[in-house]
């Protein structure tokens, strides 16, 4: 292993794969990354300076192209839409958007294996559902015929601690040796911990008599939480979205120690897009919202003023940050360009990874 690892990050998105690389215990730079949206590669380029990001179709390069680079890792968290069950017209490898990756797989990598330019390492992040798709099949089997050997994992921030359900599926890589536990052979087997570190996660929710699970942080160590009534109202629930959608929202306390996967759509979708904070502990929500549903069904314009006490808002961009482990409490703040709205964050973001959970990966992808 090199002094320093050389990275090449695909589908950079804001930069959460280069974080986790940069905060690990291995040495380790992001030489080039490569996506494909402007908004996402002036944010890259606001927070780890100009030079690195490249806005580019990822379908359309080279092995010629990478191969200068001269990459030991690649990181790689190519668009979930082909897959993810929030889209119903999901369609795997015949979704376009699935192109570039699958061209990175069977074009790129076995020519710059031939020229003895390829990494000897891959991470590969996406979202659960992916481990059934013939996309994860046909990597397999390109790595398999390369020489990789491949831990899947299907992990979730709760399993270290962070308050958030966000199961996602993870593939390492790695050229030319097995990994310890595989004893030269290789293992379909998709993990639901790292191996030799914990045991397969089960849901707090499913065993909360036993007090289990506790040694995840509650969200109030994520929160602002002398937020001022200015920007508790700039992310406040509209009462129009109340009115139609409140009875759908996954609400949490700022004691609570999960929150729903936040998705692109928070904001924009009432139902599993993420959670919604109330911020009144002291009352309960399905007696608060039962008074209001059925005030609405008896015709009351003013319904909507019965929810009011909960303190219903959105999770702020900075709370996000914090709960996908790119900043801590205290930190300075994200660095956003002053272009890049609301809206866009909150889109931004909800691509993103959660670092911490790919810097532990990252970590057992290098110990041996």
């Amino acid at each position: 292993m090199p002094m320093s690892l050389r990275a090449i990050e695909f589908y950079s998105g804001i930069g959460g794969l280069h974080l986790a690389l940069s905060s690990c215990a291995v040495a380790g730079s992001v030489v080039r990354a490569y996506d494909w949206d402007q908004s996402t590669c002036k944010v890259y380029e606001a927070r780890y300076g100009p030079g690195i990001v490249k806005k580019a179709d990822i379908s359309l390069l080279t092995a010629q192209e990478l191969a200068w680079l001269n990459a030991d890792i690649w990181l790689c968290s190519p668009s979930c839409q082909p897959y993810t069950v929030l889209n119903p017209q999901a369609k795997g490898e015949g979704d376009s958007r699935a192109k570039s990756f699958i061209h990175l797989i069977e074009n790129v990598l076995p020519s710059l294996v031939e020229m003895k330019q390829h990494p000897r390492y891959l991470l590969v992040e996406n979202v659960a559902g992916f481990e059934t798709s013939s996309t994860r099949q046909k990597l397999l089997r390109v790595l398999f015929s390369l020489g990789y050997s491949n831990v899947e994992l299907l992990l979730t921030p709760l399993q270290f601690g962070v308050p958030n359900s966000r199961l996602r599926y993870y593939l390492l890589a790695k050229f030319g040796a097995p990994f310890a536990h595989l004893n030269g052979s290789e293992d379909a087997h998709v993990w639901r911990h790292i191996p030799g570190k914990g045991t397969d996660w089960a849901d707090p929710r499913s065993d909360l008599a036993a007090n289990a699970h506790q040694y995840v942080t509650p969200l109030e160590d994520y929160l602002d939480l002398a937020m001022n009534e200015t920007e508790f109202t700039r992310f406040s629930v509209s009462d129009k979205v109340l009115e139609k959608w409140g009875r759908l929202f996954d609400i949490v306390l700022p004691s609570s120690r999960r929150s729903c996967c936040f998705t692109r759509g928070y904001t924009k979708l009432a139902e599993r897009a993420g959670s919604i904070l109330q911020m009144n502990e002291a009352l309960d929500t399905t007696e608060v919202f039962d008074r209001f549903l059925e005030a609405q069904k008896s015709g009351d314009p003013e319904a909507v003023r019965i929810l009011d006490c909960l303190r219903l808002r959105y999770f702020s961009p900075d709370e996000l940050l914090r709960i996908f482990c790119f900043q801590k409490s205290g930190d300075e703040p994200f660095k956003w360009p002053k272009d890049i709205s609301l809206k866009t964050q909150y889109k931004l973001i909800g691509n993103s990874v959660n670092v911490r959970v790919v810097r532990e990966l990252i970590e057992y992808l290098l110990e041996n």
